[in-house]
């Protein structure tokens, strides 16, 4: 019996020592699994920071650009203004050039979409690369000009303007210009809409359009400053909406990383007692066997 257990205990050795290399490779796996999902956190969480001020900067921004774009509508409203049944369409998806906000830029190229598929023959025009990689794949034929390194900041009326310019410069015809948005609701909602813009043209034929009497010259600038003043009010309340989505994304990535953190932490800590168990055993065989 002394002989079989001397055979036995050097094939058993080796087999431990196996195993408990193999919970340690796992070990180590964990743990840098863990340190990565930890420094993860950690950058969710500035970011989440970071968003949650600028949402209040730019909510500010906001409420500033919706009394400007109510006075514009205003004018559209009493004047009655109306576009012909065959006029050019002008569409303008109005989102930014960054990501981690969730179907912020989804929900533009969406109702971009849906609107173009009423009018096929339209020309649009896009701000933002993340519409514009989203849309390229559908209405290539349909892009007239394409604008990128916006929502960086909160947009100002000097960029709307900017805007505005060059489509006039690029000589885009239209006799309505809908410009596609989102509309801040909430910290945590926003919703797709559309702001009308009428040409000089659209506007002057307009049934009521008498009752202002504005001269020739005066029109095309009053014209152009509704269409800078609408694109304005469009970005203004996108990027409230985009912050505040990326708030909430932002939020929702730290959270599950802190789920994470407490599972593989529970897996780091059954692994190391397993290891220690084992160690334990070997140590109290050996002990016996002397």
């Amino acid at each position: 019996m002394f002989t079989v257990s001397r055979i036995a205990r050097p094939t058993a050795a080796p087999v431990s020592q196996a195993v408990q290399a193999r919970n340690m490779a796992t070990l180590k796996e964990i743990q840098q699994r863990l340190k990565s999902v930890q420094n993860i956190e950690k950058i969710t969480k500035s970011m989440k920071m970071i968003a949650s001020t600028k949402v209040t900067k730019a909510q500010r921004g906001m409420e500033a650009a919706r009394a400007f774009g109510a006075s514009s509508n205003a004018l559209f409203t009493n004047a009655e203004t109306k576009a012909a049944e065959d006029a050019k369409s002008l569409y303008i998806a109005s989102s930014s050039d960054r990501g981690l906000c969730g179907g912020i830029h989804s929900s533009i190229s969406k109702a971009t979409r849906r609107a173009v598929a009423e009018s096929p023959e339209s020309a649009l025009v896009i701000l933002g690369d993340k519409p514009k990689a989203q849309l390229s794949r559908v209405l290539r034929k349909n892009i007239a000009i394409t604008f990128n390194q916006i929502g960086k900041n909160i947009p100002t009326f000097e960029e709307a303007s900017s805007i505005v310019d060059v489509i006039n410069a690029q000589g885009v015809e239209y006799d309505t210009a809908n410009i596609v948005y989102n509309k801040f609701k909430s910290v945590i909602a926003y919703e797709a809409e559309t702001i009308p813009v009428y040409s000089e043209a659209t506007f002057k034929n307009s049934p009521n359009f008498s009752v202002y009497e504005i001269e020739d010259d005066v029109l095309a600038n009053l014209q152009e400053f509704n269409f800078a003043n609408s694109i304005y009010w469009a970005m203004v309340e996108g990027h409230a909406s985009e912050m505040s989505a990326k708030r909430t994304a932002m939020e929702n990535a730290t959270k599950n990383a802190g789920e994470m953190i407490g599972k593989l932490t529970m897996t780091y800590n059954r692994g190391r007692q397993a290891v220690i168990t084992n160690e334990l055993i070997d140590i109290i065989t050996g002990a016996s066997a002397l």
